[in-house]
């Protein structure tokens, strides 16, 4: 048996919202994955009289496409969609099924006009939260566009495949057999790389909000939901919801919930969001901030939104090395989130930058598929909490090498090796590895503020107490400020203290 009772009964439920009949087309061998792939399908085709399951040749094995009777949808996925790809392979069948999915008109319609041929494949891992992303929106636009075919294709599963093709990291995305993109991209990003441009107009003649937050993470919503709860007209315009706790595997710091995912925890902060009469606008990103009679907020694509108070919450991102070989190995051998693309590396050996929480907390997790594990940490000790370093420590295939610089990644097409510096000595060594993870640290997504609000050395937006900035009007919140700590919780809070602080900026002004 593939899934246990409790997901058998989970899935249940959501079988019972087919529209229509479905055909499972499955091609397996005699390997143990084929076995467990046709037993998956057979689990689930047992679960609805909707669900039907039918031999066929298709180019990988084991593979199983996702079809209407008599139509081939072009939803394809090669290996075994469980872990975070599962939920790819329900709402496949859902929507394959004629349920409609959950995407914004305009872009359905955008869709349906794209012209040509478009054969899509997706590189994931099973562990990776930013994969199904990236195959969801992909079989989106097959199930509405008969020119549009995508196979999800596990990297661990095709293995020398992904080696040929020069796979390291995850999502990669080819089309027609050319490198189409790698890393997370919503629908709105992968429309935009094939020239469909979304109308700005649309945004441009919205009212102006009382109160609009940019961001989407925990200090987004939080300010969303309180700003909300004043009655007052909310606005909350987004790249994506949940911000770095997407990137986060597992969260057990978060008061009152023991153990969560972070993409489970950015569904709910959505989901919470959407209780309440909010004007939701994703996927877009800020460019400009101005302040006029209304305060003004330009978007990439050249919309602009005006409110009476706007709310910053831009969040950080991982900051970067800054030395030679950093860029032009990025995604092939330079990663940045252990859990997505460790176990392209398995067997391998791979180095970590960093020696926080962070960093050996990926060290931890990559020992566990590479061959050996080299954590490089700059200051004279290690910076994580004393548990953690004593778990690394116990582990045979981890060597820790401390008062070290890096100097370059280095490599021909893909990395090789790294050169550091050992800053007692000041002897340059080299070191042979397949993979370089960086864990240094946040920088702040604030660059677009430049000359606007007041920020620190470090790019942190300066606020007050209630969360304002030296602009009236702006306030900001979260791991863009100033903030001495970088926490969840406390993201949420200073959320809910800006949206507050604008509040009763409103009501004075």
């Amino acid at each position: 048996m593939v899934l246990d009772q409790e997901t058998k009964n989970q899935l249940r439920q959501y079988l019972d919202l087919l529209e229509g009949d479905i055909v499972l087309k499955v091609c397996a061998g005699e390997d143990e994955l084929s076995q467990k792939m046709r037993q998956l399908v057979q689990e689930v085709a047992e679960m609805s009289p909707k669900i039907k399951v039918e031999e066929a040749a298709l180019e990988r094995v084991p593979s199983f496409s996702v079809n209407r009777p008599g139509e081939d949808t072009g939803v394809v996925f090669s290996g075994l969609p469980l872990g975070h790809e599962f939920s790819s392979f329900i709402l496949a069948m859902l929507q394959v099924s004629g349920r409609p999915p959950k995407v914004d008109p305009s872009a359905i319609e955008r869709i349906k006009n794209l012209k040509g041929e478009y054969r899509f494949e997706t590189f994931v891992s099973l562990s990776c939260h930013n994969c199904p992303d990236v195959v969801q929106a992909l079989n989106i636009m097959s199930v509405l566009n008969p020119n549009i075919r995508h196979t999800m294709i596990d990297g661990a599963a095709f293995k020398e495949e992904a080696e040929r093709r020069n796979v390291l990291a995850v999502p990669t995305v080819f089309l027609n057999g050319e490198l189409f993109a790698s890393g997370r991209m919503s629908l709105e990003d992968i429309l935009s790389k094939l020239g469909s441009e979304a109308d700005p107009s649309e945004l441009n003649n919205k009212e102006p909000f009382d109160v609009l937050v940019i961001g989407g993470g925990p200090s987004g919503a939080s300010a969303a939901i309180y700003a909300a709860r004043k009655g007052i007209r909310t606005g909350i315009v987004a790249e994506r919801f949940g911000g770095q706790i997407l990137d986060t595997l597992t969260i057990e710091n978060f008061i009152s919930v023991k153990q969560t995912e972070g993409p489970k925890l950015a569904a709910a902060l959505e989901e919470h969001v959407r209780n309440y009469d909010i004007d939701i606008m994703y996927p877009y990103r800020a460019k400009r901030l101005e302040k006029k009679d209304l305060i003004e907020v330009e978007l990439e694509n050249g919309a602009v939104l005006k409110s009476k108070a706007v709310i910053i919450c831009t969040g950080a991102r991982w900051r970067e090395l800054g030395v030679p070989g950093e860029a032009e190995f990025k995604n092939k051998g330079v990663a940045y989130c252990p859990h997505c693309d460790g176990p392209l590396f398995e067997g391998k050996d791979v180095a970590v930058i960093g020696g926080g929480n962070s960093g050996v907390e990926a060290a931890i997790d990559l020992a566990g598929i590479a061959r050996h594990v080299t954590v490089l940490e700059f200051m004279p000790e290690l910076k994580a909490d004393a548990i953690l370093q004593e778990r690394l420590y116990s582990l045979k295939n981890v060597t820790v090498l401390k008062n070290v610089a890096t100097k370059s990644i280095n490599g021909t097409e893909r990395v090789e090796s790294l050169t550091y510096v050992d800053r007692a000595t000041n002897e340059e060594k080299e070191l042979k590895v397949d993979g370089v993870f960086v864990q240094i640290g946040l920088v702040p997504n604030t660059e677009w503020l430049e000359g606007t609000v007041e920020r620190n050395r470090f790019g942190e937006i300066i606020v007050d107490k209630r969360g304002a900035t030296n602009v009236p009007g702006v306030f900001a919140a979260g791991d863009c400020t100033d903030s001495a700590y970088k926490q969840i919780i406390i993201s949420m809070g200073s959320g809910a203290t800006a949206a507050l602080g604008a509040f009763d900026y409103l009501i004075r002004n």
